[in-house]
C-alpha cells in the first residue's frame, strides 16, 4: 500500500471513531439552559421545561432568600449565569439586580413572565407581587409557555402540553379557592409586608393595614400604635392578622399581646420544597389557614 493511500485509510478511520464524540459535543453545544430569578418562577419553569430534553432549570438565588426587594447577586449567583441561554424573571421590577445582570451577560434572553399583566399599585410604585394571585400566576405560566416555543421550536409540542397540563392544575385549585373562600369576601385583613394585594384582589378580602412595608424593617411605635387601635376598632367584620413564615417579626408578638388576636402564617410562596407541586401545595396550605382564621 502506498504511502498516500495509508494516509487517506487512516483518515476514515479517524473520522469513523471521532464522529461519534463529534456529534456528543456538537449535542451538547444544542443544550438549553434556564435560570430562574427566584423560587416561584423556578418552579413554574420546572413545571413548564418538565421532561424536555437536553433542557435544564436552575434557581439563580438561594432558596430561602424570600422576596427579591434589593438583594444583592453574589459571585456564586452570577456563576450559573455561565452558558444560560435564558433568565426568567417575575418582572415589575422585582428583581432589582436585572440590568447589571443583563450588562454582563448580554447574551441572555430575558423572559419577563408580568408581561401583560395589569399590576396594582402600592402606593407610588408598581407592586411586583403578582404571583400570590392565582389567576396571575396562570398568565405568568402561559407566557412562559409561549417564549420557551420561540427558544426552543424543536420542542414546541412538549412545551404546550406542559403549560396546558400545570395551568389545568392551577385553575381547579383557583375553583376550590374561590368556592372555599367566597363566604369570606370583604374581610379585613392585616398583613406584614406588601405581598398580598393580588390575592387580596384574586379572593376579595381587603387589606386594613401592612405593618411592615419592607420585610424586616420593624414598624416604628406610632405605627404599632396605629394597628393595634384599628384592631380594636374593628366591629363585626374584624380583622385577621396575618404573618408569613419568612419573616419572623416581633411586631406580630406585641400587637397580638395589645390586642388579643390570633397571629395567622399566610405564606406568600416565596420559598419551599424543590418539587413541582410546591406552588399549588403552599396555596391549599393558605386555603386551610385563611379558613381557620375568618371561621372563629
Amino acid at each position: 500500500m502506498s504511502k498516500y493511500k495509508r494516509l487517506a485509510v487512516a483518515a476514515v478511520v479517524s473520522a469513523v471513531f471521532v464522529s461519534p464524540f463529534a456529534r456528543v459535543a456538537f449535542s451538547a453545544q444544542k443544550e438549553i439552559k434556564l435560570v430562574a430569578s427566584f423560587y416561584p418562577m423556578y418552579i413554574m419553569a420546572r413545571n413548564v421545561a418538565k421532561d424536555v430534553p437536553g433542557v435544564s432549570v436552575e434557581n439563580l438565588t438561594p432558596p430561602f432568600t424570600g422576596c427579591l426587594h434589593d438583594y444583592a447577586l453574589t459571585t456564586s449567583d452570577m456563576k450559573k449565569l455561565s452558558g444560560a441561554r435564558a433568565l426568567i424573571v417575575n418582572g415589575a421590577e422585582m428583581e432589582s439586580f436585572l440590568e447589571n445582570v443583563t450588562a454582563q451577560h448580554p447574551e441572555l434572553d430575558v423572559v419577563n413572565l408580568s408581561e401583560g399583566i395589569p399590576l396594582i399599585k402600592s402606593g407610588q410604585e408598581d407592586n411586583p407581587h403578582v404571583w400570590v394571585s392565582i389567576s396571575a400566576v396562570i398568565a405568568q405560566v402561559k407566557n412562559l409557555g409561549a417564549a420557551m416555543r420561540k427558544i426552543d421550536p424543536a420542542h414546541k409540542g412538549l412545551y404546550e402540553k406542559n403549560t396546558d397540563n400545570y395551568v389545568i392544575k392551577l385553575e381547579a385549585l383557583r375553583e376550590k379557592m374561590h368556592a372555599e373562600l367566597a363566604a369570606y369576601r370583604g374581610r379585613n385583613i392585616i398583613t406584614f409586608h406588601e405581598a398580598f394585594p393580588y390575592f387580596a384582589a384574586e379572593f376579595g378580602l381587603n387589606i386594613a393595614a401592612v405593618v411592615e412595608r419592607e420585610p424586616g424593617s420593624e414598624p416604628g411605635a406610632k405605627e404599632l400604635a396605629d394597628t393595634v387601635d384599628l384592631i380594636k376598632r374593628s366591629q363585626g367584620n374584624a380583622c385577621v392578622l396575618f404573618s408569613e413564615p419568612q419573616y419572623p417579626s416581633s411586631a406580630a408578638v406585641t400587637i397580638a399581646a395589645e390586642t388579643g388576636v390570633e397571629v395567622y402564617v399566610l405564606d406568600p410562596a416565596v420559598s419551599g420544597p424543590d418539587e413541582d407541586d410546591a406552588y399549588i401545595k403552599i396555596m391549599e396550605k393558605n386555603l386551610g389557614v385563611l379558613k381557620k382564621a375568618f371561621g372563629k
